[in-house]
């Protein structure tokens, strides 16, 4: 860096060796460039530019122009003559800050400063582009003394027409700087570098340069520039805020005079903080390194504002800024996304982020003793960390609407739903309206929204699985995908849904007791096809309806099956002579399962005529009417094959026998299909021509009875003799026969035989523990012609 005065005054330049350029080419080349947006604006203390980043990505670079030449404003220069730099690729701009008392700037008089650069940027191509950008600005005059604090030095101008400090307001170390000066012979300028503690250090300008330390000289000012962290520097705490402070003297001698200028400048290191809602910075309220002497300053006024302008307090109010002055600090802060800053939305990890970031400006006007006035200026590029914002959805369905409704909430304002997801199939927002989706968008909070999407549960998309005890559950579910507008950055959420609805009820069927046996009714519902009505282990069709004898109706809203008395499927309980009751039974299955959901049973009171029982316990219980046979009968006196047996109970006519098929003399015969147990009730008493009784050891009355049952439903048989079949026997009663009194013998069985219907059911009485086997001296198929029931009884 080499520095020189220019006549007409003290001036001191800055001037670096560079390749000069045609400008007069470059004019015309700029010419022919697409339109790049570039805003230029003169603000209160520097020049701010700033450049959208190209789609490439590459940064752009800047240079500094004046009649030497092009200078490349790079980290390091830049911060020695007073030009910031930044990049923030995530909001795809590129900002330039330049003093007004930068290396390369016009000044007319510390009024009219002008400003030329070339812009250079790199396209996608390849191809690296040039821009000329030049900007000439106005300013009203500087006061007193500027002390600027950027991100990347401190400067101070002073004015160089300030009157001498009084003897009482000298401080010591400016005292010292008197005395260092006094004794310089040299006319050259010098400066001093004074740190607290240490001895001060004297050198010339050029040497001061080379340390980074930078003097000039404008028509009215005398202005020094340093970066941060200098070796002369010190950090102080002042009233908890940490600052850096630089004291630097600068002095000649002139004729008989010495000229004498106190630099001194103090910048807040506060970096900014972000407690979630707005960006805070940090400064002392009044910076008392800035004092010289003993004197002492006064803040008259503060103000902030962004991008180099401090706004009023209406406008303040209006975007949310504060400025919050404490005893010893003051507070600035400004609110996520207000105005003035900008705010950033992408997408990284298929979440949605968003950042603000803001120039925030920073002014305060100090007065000491003498009313001299100290401006303070600071700018504070300010950026919240990348915030996350990931949507969160509600499950608003009601069941009796029977339809999911869905909320979607935390959707920024420049996002919007493209389309929807439901259970793998992709339809658009568009299409999903004209196919009878309902997809509304509401507002939330400030700047946020929500949507809010309906599909019915019948609705061909949803999934529907029957669960137990009647229950259906319904499941959606959806895939939201969201895009950040304008770029169109795409990212999903993920919701599901489910509904429990128990209206997949199985039927249920209302019984009716009729005088000839049990009627049930139930009225069709929407799901009935998910179960299957059974009897028992068989499922009930018309098929079984027509060989069981069951009347079934079947129509489009009721089934109705009528079941007569002794069909197969009722169980027998509380048989006496006057009554009995009978109990019939539906069991509703799953169709899929085959489990037994739900059984529909009917127990009515019937009277007793005459009945036979083959329970699955092993027990025979019987009802007949003996005097059709022998009308002069006494009931009361027949027996079993086994005389001991004796009916439970009798009246005029009937007789009834309830015992196990191990007892009582009961035969049992067994072939490759059925097991029979056959017994006979017997009456013994006959009487003579001369109606004197006569006494046989031969019935005189024979009725055979019978319970037939499938070797494939009996358990255990052959191994532990115990008795448990799976269904009721078929019961059978062969006509009793008829003994003259003339003969001493029983009589065979005649030819022609009168066959009983067939009956089946529980037994009243304890089932016997044992089946004793018996003598069969006829085989099965003889009695063929015995009604076994429909499809074979079994």
């Amino acid at each position: 860096m080499a520095f020189g005065f220019v006549s007409g005054g003290l001036l001191l330049l800055c001037a670096v060796t560079c390749a000069l350029r045609d400008s007069k080419n470059t004019l015309q080349q700029s010419s022919r460039l697409p339109q790049v947006p570039i805003v230029v604006e003169c603000k209160a203390h520097a020049l701010f530019i700033s450049v959208d980043l190209p789609p490439s990505g590459s940064e752009p670079r800047f240079e500094a122009i004046d009649a030497t030449g092009a200078y490349p404003v790079t980290e390091s220069y830049g911060a020695q003559c007073g030009y910031t730099y930044s990049a923030h690729p995530l909001v795809g701009l590129v900002h330039l800050r330049a003093s007004y008392f930068s290396c390369h700037t016009g000044n007319q008089n510390d009024e009219v400063f002008t400003f030329m650069f070339g812009l250079f940027i790199m396209y996608e191509s390849g191809k690296e582009l040039f821009f000329n950008v030049s900007k000439t600005c106005s300013v009203p005059p500087f006061p007193p003394r500027v002390v600027t604090c950027e991100e990347n030095y401190m400067e101070v101008s002073v004015r160089t027409d300030l009157p001498s400090p009084t003897a009482g307001s000298i401080k010591e170390g400016f005292s010292a700087a008197s005395a260092v000066a006094q004794s310089s012979a040299v006319e050259a300028w010098q400066v001093m570098l004074q740190q607290e503690g240490q001895q001060s250090e004297v050198m010339s300008a050029e040497d001061a340069a080379t340390l980074g330390y930078f003097i000039m000289v404008t028509p009215g000012r005398l202005v020094f520039r340093t970066t941060f962290g200098q070796r002369h520097a010190s950090v102080k705490m002042v009233n908890g805020v940490a600052v850096e402070v630089i004291q630097a003297t600068v002095f000649f001698r002139q004729n008989w005079m010495v000229v004498m200028v106190d630099l001194v400048a103090a910048c807040s290191l506060d970096e900014g903080t972000f407690d979630g809602y707005r960006l805070h910075w940090r400064t002392p309220a009044v910076m008392t390194p800035l004092v010289v002497g003993p004197s002492e300053l006064r803040s008259e006024y503060i103000g902030m504002g962004v991008d180099g302008e401090v706004v009023d307090e209406q406008a303040a109010t209006d975007r949310g800024y504060s400025v919050t002055i404490g005893e010893d600090t003051v507070d600035s802060s400004i609110p996520f996304a207000a105005e003035g800053g900008i705010r950033k939305s992408f997408v990284t990890g298929n979440v949605y982020n968003e950042l603000y970031t803001v120039q925030l400006t920073y002014q305060q006007k100090l007065v000491d003793q003498n009313g001299v006035v100290t401006k303070h200026n600071a700018v504070r590029q300010m950026a919240t960390p990348p915030i996350p914002r990931s949507p969160f959805s509600v499950n608003q369905t009601t069941l009796e609407e029977r339809v999911f409704q869905v909320y979607l909430g935390n959707i920024p304002f420049d996002v919007e739903l493209v389309s929807v997801e439901l259970n793998g199939q992709e339809i658009s927002v568009l299409t999903a309206a004209k196919m009878g989706y309902s997809i509304t968008r509401v507002p939330e909070e400030e700047n946020s929204f929500a949507y809010i999407i309906r599909v019915p549960f019948d609705d061909r998309l949803v999934v529907k699985q029957y669960l137990s005890a009647g229950s259906f559950e319904y499941t959606l579910d959806i895939k939201w995908t969201l895009n950040i507008r304008p770029q169109m950055e795409a990212y999903y959420h993920f919701s599901s849904v489910s509904a429990l609805i128990a209206d997949a009820l199985p039927p249920v069927f209302d019984g009716m007791c009729t005088d000839n046996g049990i009627s049930f009714m139930s009225d069709h519902q929407q799901y009935d096809y998910l179960w299957d009505i059974a009897i028992g282990s068989y499922t009930l069709t018309p098929q079984l309806a027509s060989e069981r004898g069951y009347i079934l109706t079947n129509d489009s809203t009721t089934l109705i099956l009528a079941v007569p008395l002794f069909t197969i499927g009722y169980v027998y309980e509380g048989i006496t002579l006057k009554q009995f009751y009978g109990t019939f039974e539906l069991l509703t299955r799953s169709a899929k399962t085959l489990e037994i959901e739900q059984s529909s049973a009917k127990r009515c009171l019937f009277q007793t005529t005459e009945l036979l029982v083959c329970s699955t316990e092993g027990v025979m219980t019987v009802v007949t009417d003996i005097t059709k046979a022998v009308p002069s009968a006494d009931p009361a006196r027949t027996t079993l094959l086994d005389r001991s047996c004796r009916p439970q109970e009798t009246d005029e006519t009937r007789v009834l026998f309830s015992f196990g098929l191990n007892t009582c003399g009961t035969r049992f015969h067994i072939d490759w299909q059925y097991v029979t147990y056959e017994n006979e009730i017997t009456f013994h008493e006959l009487y003579s021509t001369d109606s004197r009784p006569v006494i046989t050891r031969d019935a005189a009355y024979r009725m055979t009875i019978r319970c037939i049952y499938p070797v494939r439903g009996i358990e255990s048989l052959f191994v532990d003799r115990k008795f448990r079949a799976e269904t009721p026997g078929i019961g059978q009663i062969k006509d009793p026969v008829k003994v003259p009194p003339q003969m001493l013998k029983p009589m065979q069985p005649q030819k022609r035989t009168v066959m009983k219907p067939s009956f089946q059911g529980s037994a009243a009485r304890k089932p016997a523990d044992y089946a004793r086997v018996g003598q069969w001296s006829e085989p099965l198929d003889k009695y063929a012609q015995w009604s076994l029931g429909p499809n074979g009884g079994f």
